[in-house]
C-alpha cells in the first residue's frame, strides 16, 4: 500500500489511538468514561478526548476551528532510546495520569458531562513519564486560552528533546508571524501553503515572544505568547507546515540536552483570538500581542 506523505500524520494518530481500526480507543487510567469533553466559556470552545490522554483535542473561536483534532497536544518528551512519549504517543510506553480535576466557574466537577458551559474553566492534569513529573494547567477565562507546565526531575535524564504547548493549527491556516519585545518593529512573517516551498518545512525556528497565525475561511487570527520559561534548556518557536494535517506550534526545549536531576521548571503560555481581514490581521495581531503582555 502507498501512502502519501501528507496521509502519514493522520495515519500515525489513527494507530495510536485506535480510530479506524476496529480497535477500542484508548482509555486513559484515570478520567471520566467519556470519548471526549467539549467545554465553552464565551467565544472560546475547548475539545478534552480521552483517547488522547485528556490533552486538548480543538480549539475553536467563534464557532470556527482554529485546530485540528487530528494531531498530539500539550507536552511530549523525546527519549534516545525509544523516541516520544507522552500525549498521544502510545506507541513506546503509556504515560500513566496522577491526577486530573475538572473545574468550572471556580467550582470542582466531580463528574463531568460531555458539554460543559460557564465562565471560566481550568483542568488539572499530572502525570509521570519515566523520570519526569509532569503537571499540565489549561484555563479559558477571557476568550483566552491559558497554558502552566511543569516538569520535575529527581534524577538527570538525557532527552532528544522535549515539546511544550503544541498547536495543531489548521491546515488552512496560510500565513504566520512572529516577534520578540526587544525589537518590536521586525517580525518574522511569511506564507503557509501547499505548495512545495513551504510543504513539510520547519518555520521560525529561533526564540521569540510570541507568534500568530490567521486562518482565511474564518478571518480569524491566533497569537501565542510566551509568558515565563526557565533559561536553562532553551527554547525556540517551530512551525511544521504539513498539508492536508496541520500547521503545527512546538515550543522546543532540552535539544539533544540532559535534564539534570532535581530541575524543576516551569512553562507558562496564553493564546488569544480576533478576527481581521487579510491585509490587516498583521497589524490586528501586533496589537494583541502586546495585549498578551499584560496577562496575568
Amino acid at each position: 500500500m502507498f501512502l502519501s506523505p501528507r496521509s502519514i500524520p493522520v495515519l500515525i494518530l489513527a494507530v495510536l489511538t485506535g480510530c479506524g481500526f476496529g480497535k477500542e480507543p484508548f482509555k486513559p487510567n484515570l478520567g471520566p468514561d467519556l470519548p471526549s469533553i467539549t467545554v465553552s466559556c464565551g467565544d472560546v470552545t475547548l475539545l478534552l478526548r480521552q483517547a488522547t490522554q485528556w490533552t486538548p483535542g480543538r480549539i475553536d473561536f467563534r464557532g470556527s476551528p482554529m485546530t485540528t483534532e487530528r494531531s498530539a497536544y500539550g507536552t511530549v518528551f523525546s527519549f534516545p532510546d525509544c523516541g516520544f512519549i507522552g500525549t498521544a504517543h502510545l506507541e513506546n510506553e503509556p504515560e500513566p495520569l496522577k491526577s486530573v480535576a475538572f473545574i468550572l466557574d471556580g467550582q470542582p466537577v466531580e463528574k463531568p458531562a460531555a458539554m460543559l458551559k460557564g465562565g471560566t474553566f481550568r483542568f488539572e492534569r499530572q502525570s509521570r513519564i519515566r523520570g519526569f513529573d509532569l503537571s499540565c494547567v489549561t484555563e479559558i477565562e477571557d476568550n483566552r486560552v491559558h497554558e502552566t507546565t511543569t516538569v520535575h526531575a529527581d534524577e538527570a535524564v538525557p532527552l532528544k528533546l522535549v515539546y511544550h504547548f503544541m498547536h495543531a493549527w489548521a491546515p488552512t491556516v496560510s500565513a504566520f508571524m512572529a516577534g520578540t519585545d526587544a525589537d518590536p518593529g521586525k517580525t518574522l512573517s511569511g506564507p503557509l501553503h501547499d505548495g512545495d516551498d513551504t510543504a513539510r518545512k520547519f518555520f521560525i525556528n529561533q526564540r521569540v515572544d510570541w507568534m500568530a497565525v490567521y486562518e482565511p475561511k474564518s478571518g480569524q487570527f491566533a497569537v501565542s505568547r510566551l509568558l515565563s520559561a526557565p533559561e536553562q534548556g532553551g527554547h525556540i518557536a517551530m512551525i511544521w507546515n504539513v498539508p492536508g494535517s496541520y500547521r503545527k506550534f512546538y515550543l522546543r526545549c532540552f535539544n539533544n540536552a540532559t535534564v539534570p536531576a532535581g530541575f524543576t521548571g516551569t512553562w507558562r503560555m496564553v493564546t488569544g483570538f480576533g478576527a481581521s481581514t487579510p491585509e490587516q490581521w498583521e497589524t490586528a495581531a501586533r496589537a494583541l500581542a502586546k495585549q498578551l503582555l499584560a496577562a496575568p
